[in-house]
């Protein structure tokens, strides 16, 4: 699965999970800042970032929480969890078991196991098994059969090659009615 499919359907489990407990939810309107949602608890704001893993070891779930630029863009640099820039962590595994873990309780920067006795005191209810194979990923895009679903357009490449100056034509404004306005 595509690392953003995968981190969206983490953020909607954490979505879903906050407003079952009666939090009012947010989203930023910029990309990549220190947590991905905010919950309202009765005008107790929480910053909670979300993070996804699909790695199952001996151990538990190996989970990165740390960011290296987005799924594209990676610059090299790799920006560590820090416990100050965010009050909770929301993990959502491969076999949808998820945490609510306080940031503070996290030591680690780069990546931390969950499913374990560590963050066992942390763990919440349940949520739907993360898709990891290629057939789930095009059923959660397409909508086809979803009730209603109609899926249109190419979803994969562009349907048409991106025009040229010469090839596009700006028109001008309708003219206003005498009279009108």
């Amino acid at each position: 699965m595509k690392p953003r499919v995968q981190g969206d359907l983490g953020e909607l489990s954490a979505l879903q999970w906050l407003a079952w407990r009666g939090a009012a939810v947010a989203y930023p309107v910029t990309s990549s800042p220190d947590w991905d949602l905010i919950a309202d608890f009765d005008g107790r704001l929480l910053r909670v970032q979300v993070k996804t893993g699909t790695r199952r070891q001996k151990t538990g779930w190996a989970v990165a929480i740390c960011t290296r630029g987005g799924n594209q863009s990676w610059s090299g640099i790799t920006k560590r969890f820090d416990p100050a820039r965010c009050d909770y962590l929301f993990v959502h595994v491969g076999d949808g078991r998820r945490w609510f873990i306080p940031s503070g309780a996290i030591v680690a920067t780069t990546a931390i196991v969950v499913g374990n006795a560590k963050y066992g005191e942390y763990e919440v209810e349940r949520g739907p098994p993360l898709p990891h194979d290629v057939a789930a990923e095009r059923l959660l895009n397409s909508g086809a059969d979803a009730p209603g679903g109609c899926p249109s357009g190419q979803r994969d490449l562009a349907v048409n090659e991106t025009a040229t100056p010469t090839q596009v034509r700006i028109l001008l404004p309708p003219s206003s009615v005498a009279g009108g306005g």
